[in-house]
């Protein structure tokens, strides 16, 4: 098989960004920094971030060399300070690792060398940033409300208590819990000299048997509440340090990226994505999480990327350098997933989604706009004599009752459905009574991005459906006539900025669109995710009898995205199983053979400390393991697994099994990768339509397209070339 065929030129782009941009990475070595030197042998590099992205006043820094080094006579001064005293010997990797404290905002020179070397000191410039940032995101969203009162700390069940600061800050603490031999999670009592006669244990993925009792701890970046956990036993073992690992820890980390949207902005948030799940913590793996990695209290994916490498970074200066980081998460965080290992590569080394969507602004918008846009329809007069049928060929969904379900979650370009509780009533916005007040939306929670309209102030908008002939495929196979055809685009209407109906389409503000694709707030695919493995996980949610925004086509979408960008999906793998485990939980054990496949995919390609060497397509292929393939379950009371390519083919037994489907914009002609934000558009020819017109039919197709028909042979309206990786606002 040929790799990146048909796309030489942009692997080599790609490659050349990568490297050009690695300096923004965790784990750089100093040596190879311009600016910087490497002497007496020594080399100076940063564990826990860039060494330009360091937040908190703190930085875990190690000193290795290419031979043996004396390491007891190694002398480390910060800004002319010794401290020496902050490292520690690594025996095992044979590195010298120390935390850098104390840092005020700004440059600081760390200095590390051998007295009487014949060469001078190996230097190294940090940049640090406050530890609430920014870093990445541009200017702190205002007003933000703090959540540290709500926030429960599981097992102990009690909050974290007032704030400290108007950054919502906590003082950083730790505790101890257990699971209990009931499957519950119980406080370790602090001054315990024995363990609680229903501690269970546990066997990690070495065949190590140990207490299952968890170091939880929990704190503040970012504004927000993150929280790490790992197998700890505060009985037999020392505290946690970066050259003093727990035993129960395997090495390797799980992010869990939470999900949601709607009430996403303008807070904190009560609860992260879960760190204590018995089934990841009891093989050995770390969890970490943040309040702001769930897309419920913060619906943004640059803040979610900035949190998540901040969150890591706390982390790494807690544990040290870990083997590997698996990003894990469903819906929401299958956003997350996906737009931080495109636009921020190298803070997730693989990743694990489920219930997935490209992303939010795209993927999932359209779809439920359009739902709601039809479901408006759908009650007027012109589709009085409509039949069930007809609506649901229109959709596109393998349910009728799906259109019914996602629409009122598309209030979430309306800047009024959706506050948080903990916005005050008095401060939301209103078109009449307060028109300056603040806009609950995805637009406006994105403005640093999308720019903002000099006149109202809004946020400019990438929502578009001019040109879309809605329900043409059902015209083509003949469930609609030329009539409902032409009805359904004359009265489908469009949305005002305040997410009102209008008879008017939709209209992108091309500065908007622009930046979308520039920014990587659509998803190409073709940047991090070129080098990342995947592993799509989907309880299929398309048959619900209530309907579900969840379908099974974005897994595709996102597939094909990565097709087209790089040439091949060799990092892209699809699992499919019925919803008897609900939509992504780890009892499944379909989702626990993703986990272990990719723990073994990662381990296979040895990830390397320097993170300007991405794996390439073709590593990432030879590295996957020959158990890990494209498959569903049977839906039988003992399911067994089939093998085979998940690629819509209506004839092979997964696609029986589980179809589909479609949506609006497919239906209406745009590919499944859904990747065209405002179409170009074109005369319509007649002879190319699949229905006969007459001529007074035609000419009020005309009137209704007046600007044209959606040509999705050509590049979209607004469409530029993504910016590259590591981007900064």
């Amino acid at each position: 098989m040929q790799l990146l065929s048909g796309s030489p030129s942009r692997a080599r782009t790609l490659i050349a960004l990568v490297l050009s941009s690695w300096l923004l990475l965790a784990g750089t070595a100093a040596a190879e920094i311009p600016g910087t030197r490497s002497g007496s042998g020594l080399r100076l590099s940063t564990v826990s971030s860039a060494p330009d992205l360091v937040t908190g006043g703190d930085a875990l820094v190690e000193i290795s060399s290419s031979h043996g080094f004396p390491h007891r006579r190694v002398e480390v001064t910060l800004d002319g300070t010794d401290v020496s005293e902050a490292f520690a010997w690594d025996e095992e990797r044979e590195v010298l690792v120390g935390l850098v404290e104390d840092m005020e905002p700004g440059e600081h020179l760390l200095e590390a060398g051998l007295p009487g070397a014949a060469r001078g000191d190996a230097q190294l410039t940090l940049v640090n940033h406050p530890d609430e940032g920014p870093l990445l995101s541009g200017p702190h969203q205002e007003p933000f409300y703090c959540e540290t009162e709500d926030f429960v700390i599981p097992g102990l069940e009690e909050s974290l208590g007032e704030p400290l600061d108007e950054n919502c800050s906590i003082e950083d603490r730790v505790d101890h819990v257990y699971y209990t031999s009931e499957g519950e999670w119980a406080a370790f009592p602090e001054d315990a000299e024995e363990y609680p006669s229903d501690l269970a244990r546990t066997t990690i993925d070495d065949g190590t048997e140990v207490p299952f009792i968890v170091r939880l701890a929990h704190g503040t970046a970012n504004r927000g509440i993150f929280q790490l956990a790992s197998l700890h036993d505060p009985l037999t073992e020392a505290p946690v340090t970066p050259v003093d690992r727990p035993a129960g820890w395997n090495g390797r980390l799980v992010y869990t990226l939470g999900g949601g949207c709607t009430e996403g902005w303008y807070r904190q948030g009560p609860g992260t994505g879960g760190v204590l799940d018995p089934n990841v913590l009891g093989q050995g793996y770390a969890m970490a999480s943040s309040s702001l990695n769930v897309f419920g209290n913060n619906c943004n994916d640059l803040l979610t990327s900035e949190t998540a490498q901040m969150t890591k970074e706390e982390f790494l200066e807690t544990y040290g350098r870990d083997d590997l980081t698996i990003g894990l998460g469903c819906s929401g965080g299958a956003y997350q997933a996906h737009q931080a290992a495109d636009n921020y590569p190298g803070i997730f080394d693989g990743i694990i989604v489920g219930c997935s969507f490209p992303e939010v602004g795209f993927g999932t918008i359209d779809m439920i706009t359009d739902a709601r846009l039809l479901e408006n329809f759908f009650e007027q007069d012109a589709a009085a004599g409509w039949t069930e049928e007809q609506k649901r060929s229109v959709t596109g969904f393998e349910n009728l009752a799906t259109m019914h379900n996602v629409s009122p979650g598309a209030l979430r370009i309306d800047p009024r459905a959706f506050c948080p509780e903990v916005l005050p009533e008095a401060e939301r916005y209103h078109p009449e009574t307060n028109p300056g007040g603040v806009r609950c939306d995805v637009y406006d929670h994105t403005a640093t991005i999308y720019g903002t309209d000099p006149e109202t102030g809004f946020a400019l908008r990438p929502l578009d459906n001019v040109g879309i002939q809605y329900g043409l495929a059902a015209l083509a196979d003949g469930t609609l006539d030329v009539e409902q055809f032409l009805d359904l685009n004359e009265g489908i209407g469009g949305y005002d900025h305040d997410a009102d109906f209008r008879p008017e389409r939709s209209v992108a503000d091309l500065p908007a669109v622009e930046a979308a694709h520039r920014t990587g707030r659509l998803t190409e695919g073709g940047q991090g995710l070129a080098s990342t493995p995947i592993i799509d996980y989907r309880a299929y949610a398309d048959d619900l009898e209530d309907g579900d925004i969840h379908v099974r086509y974005h897994t595709s979408s996102m597939r094909e995205r990565l097709r087209e960008a790089n040439g091949d999906v060799v990092n892209h793998v699809s699992l499919l199983e019925d919803f008897r485990h609900g939509l992504f939980s780890t009892d499944s054990p379909l989702l626990l053979h993703a986990l272990e496949q990719m723990d073994a995919w990662l381990t296979a390609l040895e990830p390397s400390d320097d993170p300007a060497q991405r794996p390439t397509l073709e590593e990432i292929g030879a590295a996957r393991p020959a158990e890990l393939v494209d498959g569903c379950m049977t839906r039988g009371e003992d399911p067994e697994f089939l093998p085979m390519e998940l690629d819509r083919d209506p004839d092979s037994a997964c696609e029986q099994l589980y179809p589909s489907a479609s949506f609006p914009r497919e239906v209406a002609g745009e590919s499944v990768r859904a990747d065209v934000i405002a179409c170009t558009t074109a005369e319509p020819v007649r002879e190319d339509y699949p229905a006969e017109f007459t001529d007074e039919q035609w000419h009020r197709l005309r009137e209704i397209f007046a600007d044209g028909v959606c040509d999705y042979s050509r590049p979209g309206r607004g469409h530029v070339e993504h910016a590259g990786i590591w981007q900064r606002f």
